[in-house]
């Protein structure tokens, strides 16, 4: 059972009687989908719709307190705690940056571990992710049975992209790095930062601009930010790749068209060819429907 320990991954607790409340009305999934068993996947954004910060939410158990634990990078960590205290005024939260103390792991192809090993979920992404933990800092070793490498290479494969890798925080919407079809955001919650941009371009359906899987000609991946072409025209950029398959932000319509025309669509060069995964439901190119 592959089973890795996510090193560059932090924890942010929220606590205290109106923890739900105030997360709730800041970021994009909806808190009553979250539960001691149940994870969700959401976003804090700016109020022009763009991710600051994406993270997994776990909940712990009542009979311990409660609270919601926010699994993001560990670099932002500090900033997230930071921003989320802007946020506080009088709502009786505690926030803490518990990255010292707590650890991110992560396994699949297998069945989750029991839940005396921390606060274990099933990734609420995509169930071929498999199962994510938050355990004490210093039983993390227990699950390093293979490199973090390893966890990357099955996202990337699956085409699931991570904030911070293939986008940069503060210049992608949601709809962008694929919140939308990974359970990031939830459509039917109330109001939350940024939330007026991202529900106008879901019913308006004007994201043109996605991340996409692609498999990448001779087995070789190119590096993360370099071009995406076709022909003479620029698509995007490249994000994380692994094992002659990576993710690529481009243009839809302009990778359609270059479809339509016969030319080989290059990332850094290399001939790749896009790859649209079983959960993914807006139009691919080469597809009817795209936005134009």
């Amino acid at each position: 059972m592959p089973s890795v320990h996510l090193a560059d991954r932090g924890v942010v607790r929220v606590s205290g009687e109106d923890a739900k409340s105030f997360l709730d009305n800041l970021i994009t999934c909806d808190l009553d989908r979250v539960s001691a068993h149940n994870a969700r996947f959401g976003a804090l954004l700016t109020p022009q719709g763009k991710i600051l910060f994406d993270f997994l939410v776990f909940q712990a158990p009542e009979e311990i307190g409660g609270a919601y634990y926010l699994d993001v990078l560990k670099v932002f960590a500090p900033d997230l705690a930071k921003r989320l205290g802007f946020y506080k005024l009088r709502a009786k939260v505690a926030i803490e940056d518990l990255s010292d103390s707590l650890a991110l792991v992560a396994g699949w192809d297998a069945p989750r571990p029991d839940d005396e090993a921390g606060l274990v979920v099933d990734d609420p992404r995509l169930p071929d992710l498999g199962w994510r933990a938050i355990v004490a800092a210093q039983d993390a070793a227990e699950f390093a049975r293979d490199p973090a490498e390893a966890y990357h290479a099955h996202r990337i494969t699956l085409g699931v992209p991570e904030g911070g890798r293939d986008f940069l925080f503060g210049d992608a919407f949601p709809h962008e790095a694929l919140m939308d079809q990974l359970n990031g955001v939830d459509f039917d919650k109330g109001c939350y930062v940024g939330q007026e941009v991202v529900s106008r371009m879901q019913h308006r359906g004007t994201a043109r601009t996605r991340i996409v899987p692609a498999i990448y000609e001779g087995g070789f991946a190119a590096d993360v930010g370099v071009e995406v072409t076709a022909g003479e025209k620029a698509l995007g950029k490249t994000g994380t790749g692994a094992e002659g398959r990576g993710l690529v932000m481009i243009r839809l319509d302009r990778a359609d068209d270059a479809l339509k025309a016969g030319e080989t669509i290059r990332a850094g060069g290399i001939p790749v060819r896009l790859e649209k995964p079983s959960w993914i439901r807006f139009p691919f190119p080469g597809e009817a429907g795209l936005p134009s």
